[in-house]
């Protein structure tokens, strides 16, 4: 039944954005210095997860290289490559000067020189789920390094600032920022239809059905695309030609498992260790999680951290809390 998975995937960028005009005109006047080959703003989107951010980064950035043809950019997920070394080794692959450098023995600072020695052309950066960089001190670095032009992506922007130094939080006080909200069950289904139009026959799912995972999903983008997917694979291999509202029922939770489980999976070590004492406890009160999690790291974060780790978690539905202050207790999702 899928003719085309790529476009059904949430890292696929459509060729035209729908339901987010406004955004996309903001970072594109942020990047247009860039177009004369001067530093471009840096830039904050947030919100919450499956809004469009990294799609709007992506497409903007595309866009970006049709006009200017002396262009470097490259995208980090900083939930996989969340320390400076994997940080700046990242970037320094996005221009081609990653040799000779051994993980092992190459000093930190030596990447962030090889970068700020690059005069090449200008290079815009997408820096994902900023906020779960381990050393945020890389920022004011990166800030400061002529002709790289940031865009930082983060769920929240209190997340962000709230543990950086004082001198970074005032240089990113400027930063161009662009909050996205959840979108509207019409705004969902008019993102879905083209993907259906380009990956699946004609007539394979109705518009009402599309509605139908639209609620499902609570305005989340990425997890309607994946119930589409599933949707399509289930149908597919039962060797129907059309989707059925049984279906969709049945994929909306076994899509959002399978999101759930890709989460688990590029969990830091840190937070990996506070999700498994959650889910083997099944809920557990603050204090008694933090003093579990210190006995089984030699190198514990600071509370202020695994604060932000739970917090991040809970956002990607990794975890619940109920109760608040002194009778919070966190949970397992199964």
């Amino acid at each position: 039944m899928i003719r085309d998975a790529r476009v059904l995937q949430p890292e696929f960028v459509p060729r035209d954005i729908v339901h987010r005009t406004h955004e996309v005109n903001t970072l594109t006047a942020a990047l247009e210095p860039v177009t004369n080959d001067i530093q471009g703003e840096t830039t904050l989107l947030y919100g919450p997860s499956g809004t469009g951010k990294t799609c709007i980064a992506r497409y903007v950035t595309e866009q970006l290289h049709e006009g200017v043809l002396d262009l470097n950019s490259q995208y980090v997920n900083c939930w996989e490559d969340y320390s400076r070394f994997k940080t700046l080794y990242r970037l320094l692959e996005g221009i081609n000067r990653t040799m000779n450098v051994h993980r092992q023995s190459t000093p930190k600072d030596e990447l962030l020189e090889r970068l700020r020695d690059y005069e090449g052309a200008p290079y815009v950066v997408i820096l994902d789920e900023v906020d779960q960089l381990e050393d945020k001190r890389v920022l004011y670095e990166l800030n400061r390094t002529k002709d790289l032009t940031l865009i930082l992506i983060a769920n929240e922007e209190q997340e962000l600032f709230e543990p950086l130094q004082p001198r970074l939080t005032s240089r990113l006080q400027t930063a161009t920022r662009i909050e996205f909200d959840r979108y509207t069950t019409d705004e969902l289904v008019e993102i879905l239809k083209p993907r259906v139009r380009w990956g699946l026959p004609e007539d394979a799912i109705r518009v009402t059905q599309l509605e139908l995972i639209s609620e499902a999903v609570a305005g989340d983008a990425r997890v309607g695309l994946e119930v589409l997917r599933v949707g399509a694979r289930r149908a597919s291999q039962r060797g129907l030609e059309t989707i059925s509202d049984e279906i969709i029922y049945d994929a909306a939770p076994k899509a959002k498992a399978e999101i759930r489980q890709r989460n688990v999976e590029i969990l830091t070590t840190d937070q990996r260790i506070l999700y498994d004492i959650i889910t083997e406890h099944g809920k557990i009160p603050p204090s008694d999680l933090y003093k579990e999690y210190r006995d089984r790291t030699d190198d514990p974060k600071s509370d202020r951290m695994v604060r932000n780790y739970l917090s991040k978690m809970e956002r990607y539905n990794l975890v619940r809390t109920e109760g608040e202050n002194r009778g919070r207790t966190y949970h397992s999702v199964s």
